[in-house]
């Protein structure tokens, strides 16, 4: 089951439709149920760094989807431009207007765009976000006690807090 609405990067479905869900709140909500009848769950959106992915198998994802992860690197798909200098790649959200008129041929009368087109700076080569994501799931892994990441929901702990990180010397990048 695919989990998530309106958390995506560049999904608009909460401001289109004003309907939206917070992302680690429906994985945990859903994976129960799931998972009680043998499904898997599927994370989709709202991840911006390898924590968020910890806390997606944490609070019960089988899989994790990272398309604003992802997006702007040399093995990506997207129509690459060059501005003063600066190459960039064009990411867009399966629900936008660009995703249905590749896909459906046009926006059909009876819907609404619920995603945008936006153009990412070239990040390089994948692999090394990919590295850094595995090393932060990792390091998660070794902090709650889980052994792999199908442990990570037994070991986990969440708790609510109002600040994630300390700004003090800048934001954390």
């Amino acid at each position: 089951v695919k989990v998530g609405i309106g958390s995506g990067s560049v999904c608009t479905t909460r401001i289109q439709t004003g309907v939206g869900y917070p992302q680690l709140s429906a994985v945990i909500e859903c994976a129960d149920a799931a998972h009680g009848l043998g499904g898997h769950i599927m994370a989709d959106g709202g991840c911006t760094c390898a924590g968020d992915v910890a806390k997606a198998f944490s609070g019960g994802a089988d899989f994790v989807m990272l398309g604003g992860m992802l997006a702007g690197h040399t093995e990506c798909a997207g129509q690459e431009e060059e501005i003063d200098g600066v190459k960039y790649k064009t990411f867009y959200g399966m629900s936008s207007a660009d995703a249905m008129k590749k896909h459906h041929g046009g926006v059909a009368s009876y819907r609404s765009a619920e995603g945008k087109t936006v153009r990412v700076k070239h990040r390089g080569l994948v692999k090394h976000t990919l590295e850094s994501i595995l090393g932060g799931l990792r390091s998660a892994c070794t902090y709650i006690g889980a052994r792999k990441i199908k442990d990570m929901p037994k070991c986990a702990t969440f708790i609510r807090v109002t600040q994630q990180s300390n700004e003090v010397f800048g934001k954390n990048v």
